[in-house]
């Protein structure tokens, strides 16, 4: 009887996510990564719609996926792509996630701003993130201890980061943070912490890039060129860590959800991309 009582409720907690979203209400959770952009839409988007409501929060892509599983979000915005087990988890629901590519981003490697290097190549990032470098002296800098900085492990962008820096794409290297590094719980967090912190490391979406913190030119591997996190240079695949931005919902969107996914990826919607510093879709 109580497993019963619990499925009744489970559906009419999906059916009143939905009856919201059809009355113009959207929630729109997950990736802190994409928490600026949600918000700089949903303000634009409300501005001509004054009669919907888009509410943006953040919390992490993972966070973001187990919303739309659960049904407490219409909207998942992710900065990873969503997991087998995601999927087989949201089908076990009756959750259809659907996927929309709807900006692209650069991850940018940031240092203090007093640390006198400007420039890392992906295999001494990957050695300074797992530890095997614990002192700038190691690769020309000051004799200062490197303070390690990352997103916390629900985060989409720490995912991407160990994956693609850490890991260096391969499926069966098991490479970890190392465990001196600290696990923030937000970019903000990271910039803040790098800003008064002189030793500090850490990565963040290109987005929050600003003078308070100083992002590193990053080369693919020794004798490549070092690459600056820009839109061009994301653009052109240049700069080697970049990747999709993307959002999630149950099944093709419909009504409130697809007129403001719709807008995301207008002309409209794309210039706000541009303004947030990340990288449009489409022209």
């Amino acid at each position: 009887m109580r497993k019963e009582l619990i499925g009744v409720i489970s559906v009419m907690f999906f059916a009143s996510v939905s009856f919201a979203a059809s009355k113009g209400m959207v929630q729109v959770k997950g990736s802190d990564t994409m928490v600026n952009l949600a918000q700089a839409w949903a303000e634009k988007y409300m501005e001509d719609n004054p009669a919907d409501f888009i509410a943006v929060t953040g919390g992490g892509s993972g966070t973001g996926l187990s919303s739309l599983i659960s049904g407490t979000c219409d909207i998942a915005m992710s900065s990873r792509n969503i997991k087998s087990k995601e999927i087989d988890l949201a089908k076990g629901k009756g959750v259809n996630p659907h996927e929309i590519k709807v900006a692209l981003d650069g991850l940018a490697v940031i240092v203090n701003p007093n640390n006198p290097l400007s420039q890392l190549t992906a295999s001494q990032l990957a050695d300074i993130f797992t530890g095997k470098i614990t002192n700038w002296k190691d690769i020309g800098g000051s004799d200062l201890k490197i303070v390690i900085l990352s997103r916390e492990v629900n985060s989409g962008t720490h995912v991407y980061f160990k994956e693609h820096i850490l890991r260096k794409n391969d499926v069966n290297s098991t490479e970890e943070f190392a465990p001196s590094a600290l696990m923030l719980s937000s970019s903000q967090a990271i910039a803040d912490e790098v800003a008064s912190n002189p030793g500090a490391i850490g990565y963040y979406g290109m987005g929050y890039i600003s003078d308070k913190q100083k992002a590193i030119s990053v080369a693919q591997k020794e004798g490549d060129e070092f690459v600056y996190p820009t839109i061009d240079n994301v653009v052109s695949g240049k700069y080697p860590i970049s990747r999709p931005l993307l959002i999630y919902t149950n099944g093709e969107p419909e009504g409130a959800i697809k007129k403001f996914v719709d807008f995301a990826l207008s002309p409209l919607g794309q210039e706000v991309v541009k303004e947030t510093d990340f990288v449009p879709v489409s022209k």
